[in-house]
């Protein structure tokens, strides 16, 4: 086919949820009230872990910062998607779209650095508690993020321009909730081979090389708790390292799941689930698995409680 002959696409349909009038308004206000919660509870995190002292530790520092990536991640696609369901599909332009895929994908990416770094910190801290002050000191710490960051900026840079030099032409409907990878693959008319070799390799630093550090440092850290004579030292150990482990469970397999080893012949409506699992549901639920149990953030968030009290009382 003649690239001069294509017709240029300059925005995309997104179709979101297609679904009866009387569903929308109540998927519309569930997603609200999710999109409301998450922002809310990450702020909370992010104000704790900069405002009282006790938290100013490693481990918080780097909770605070998967707080930043899980607002920036909702933040770009949650908003968007709710004009799309109100509407019953919402158009975007080309640029707004890959500015979307763009931040989405390097919310991803970035999380998925944090993520190993943060298993690093609770390496250090359990196999090696001794040297935790001297390695996890607040420089590395800020150096880690800082690197976390701009690595995911960096990497998906690549696959974006990847994926915009692609010609698109037509149909420009897009069946799904925001402007993401696969979606966008299956409406190109030009040859994806490339793309998706590109993406395959960018995979390799941003998601496999992570779980290849996370698997075998959270199996030295088993091990290790598994050995401590003390029970009570044991289910402290094991209380700080679950909440982790819990959190990178649900967020690499559904990584994996929509990406790495995608369903042959996956159903349409599976993939916009799962996409709501990761976009939705993991950034909500970080801060409460990670954090709103733990007890230093309890006795923070009661310090505030307390002192907003005490001046409305003076």
């Amino acid at each position: 086919m003649d690239e001069y002959n294509l017709t240029v696409v300059t925005d995309f349909f997104l179709l979101g949820f297609q679904c009866s009038q009387n569903v929308r308004p109540i998927l519309f206000c569930l997603i609200l009230v999710i999109y409301c919660g998450t922002i809310c509870v990450n702020l909370l995190i992010i104000t704790l872990v900069s405002t009282s002292k006790n938290l100013h530790t490693p481990m918080y520092f780097f909770i605070s910062q998967l707080s930043i990536s899980d607002i920036l991640l909702t933040t770009n696609t949650v908003p968007n998607m709710l004009y799309v369901l109100l509407r019953n599909g919402g158009s975007i332009t080309f640029l707004g779209c890959m500015t979307q895929f763009y931040f989405f994908s390097t919310s991803i990416a970035s999380e998925c650095f944090l993520l190993t770094v943060m298993s690093y910190d609770r390496y250090v801290a359990i196999c090696n508690p001794l040297r935790y002050s001297s390695i996890m000191t607040k420089t590395c710490c800020v150096k880690l993020a800082i690197s976390c960051w701009l690595v995911g900026f960096s990497i998906i840079l690549i696959n974006v321009s990847a994926v915009s030099n692609l010609h698109f032409c037509g149909p420009n409907v897009v069946d799904h909730l925001f402007c993401d990878l696969l979606p966008l693959l299956d409406i190109s008319c030009s040859d994806t081979f490339v793309v998706q070799l590109e993406v395959i390799l960018l995979s390799i630093p941003s998601v496999i090389i992570p779980v290849m550090i996370i698997i075998p440092s959270y199996a030295k850290i088993i091990y290790t708790i598994l050995r401590i004579p003390s029970n009570t030292s044991r289910q402290k150990a094991f209380s700080t390292c679950s909440s982790h482990l819990t959190v990178v469970s649900i967020f690499f397999w559904t990584l994996f799941s929509v990406y790495v080893f995608p369903t042959k012949g996956e159903n349409r409506i599976m993939s916009k689930i799962l996409s709501l699992l990761y976009t939705m549901f993991t950034p909500l639920v970080n801060p409460i698995i990670y954090s709103l149990r733990n007890k230093d953030i309890l006795k923070a968030v009661e310090k505030i409680l307390f002192r907003h009290t005490l001046h409305q009382n003076l």
